[in-house]
C-alpha cells in the first residue's frame, strides 16, 4: 500500500486531473517568500524532498527562479524608454497577467531581445493583426520575452511592485534541481490561460502532456505562495474544507 499525507488545495483549484484515462494529482507546496538571497536548489529541496514519492515529478514557477537568479527589478529602479511607452499602449491588457502591457516590462523586453528585434515584432505583429492572427508579437521575440510578468496588485508582495524577467538556462536549472532531489523536474510559466513549458529535466514526460496536467494552473496565479508543486500518479479521497488524502497509484508516470 502506497502512504497516505493529508494535502490542501489552493482555493478554486482541483486536486487532481483525468489525463488520458488517468488521474494525477498536483500538489501546490507553500514556502516562505523568496529573495534574491535565496538558492532555488536549496528551496526545493527544502520543501519538496521531503514530501517525495517514488514516480512523483516537481513542476516549479518560473518567477521564482528569476527571483533566484536576480531577474525580478522593482520598477521604481527602471526608467522605461519613449518606445517602451509607446509599444506597451498596443498590447492587449489581460485580466490574468500584464504581460508586456506596461512600459516598465517592455523596457525589460527591448533590453532582453534587443532594440531591432523589438521593433521588427511590434511591426509585424501590427500587419498580422489586421488579418486577426494574436500572439505573433511573442512569437517573433521569443519565449524569454513572453515569460516577463510586469506588476499587478493580486501579486504576492512586494512582486506586486516588480516586473521580472523569464529564468536564465532554465533547462540548466532543472537539471540541477532535479540531480539534489531525485525526481524529474519541469519550470513552467503558467496563468489562468494555459501553461508553457520553458525548462525541463531528464525523466520529463512530453511538455503538451505537462501542459494538459497543469492546464487549470493548480499552484494559483495570485498570493497563494506556492512557487513549487509536486504532480503524482495518484489515487484520492476526499475530504471536507479542501483537505485530500492520496494514496500513490502502483502504476507510475504514463508518458505521451
Amino acid at each position: 500500500m502506497g502512504r497516505t499525507r493529508k494535502l490542501r488545495v489552493n482555493r478554486g483549484k482541483r486536486l487532481t486531473v483525468d489525463v488520458a484515462g488517468r488521474v494525477y494529482a498536483r500538489i501546490p507546496i507553500r514556502t516562505h517568500v523568496v529573495t534574491a538571497a535565496d538558492d532555488i536548489v536549496d528551496v526545493v529541496h527544502r520543501y519538496a524532498r521531503p514530501l517525495l514519492h517514488r514516480d512523483d515529478m516537481l513542476v516549479i514557477s518560473e518567477k521564482v527562479v528569476s527571483i533566484t537568479q536576480q531577474r525580478a527589478y522593482p520598477i521604481s529602479q527602471i526608467e522605461p524608454s519613449w518606445l517602451a511607452c509607446v509599444l506597451a499602449e498596443f498590447v492587449h491588457k489581460s485580466p490574468y497577467g500584464i504581460g508586456l502591457g506596461s512600459p516598465w516590462t517592455m523596457e525589460l523586453a527591448i533590453r532582453e531581445a534587443g532594440l531591432l528585434r523589438v521593433t521588427a515584432a511590434a511591426a509585424v505583429a501590427g500587419v498580422a493583426r489586421l488579418f486577426g492572427a494574436r500572439g505573433v508579437f511573442y512569437r517573433v521575440c521569443g519565449c524569454n520575452v513572453a515569460a516577463i510578468d510586469g506588476p499587478c496588485d493580486y501579486t504576492l508582495p512586494p512582486y506586486n511592485r516588480y516586473a521580472i524577467l523569464g529564468p536564465s538556462e532554465p533547462d540548466e536549472v532543472a537539471e540541477s534541481v532535479s540531480r539534489a532531489t531525485g525526481a524529474p523536474v519541469a519550470i513552467i510559466d503558467a496563468n489562468d490561460l494555459g501553461v508553457t513549458v520553458l525548462g525541463i529535466s531528464s525523466g520529463c514526460p512530453e511538455c503538451a502532456f505537462l501542459a494538459e496536467v497543469l492546464a487549470d494552473n493548480p499552484l494559483g496565479q495570485s498570493c497563494e505562495q506556492t512557487p513549487i508543486g509536486i504532480v503524482r500518479p495518484a489515487r484520492y479521497v476526499p475530504h471536507r474544507g479542501g483537505a485530500v488524502t492520496l494514496r500513490r497509484s502502483s502504476g507510475g508516470w504514463r508518458k505521451c
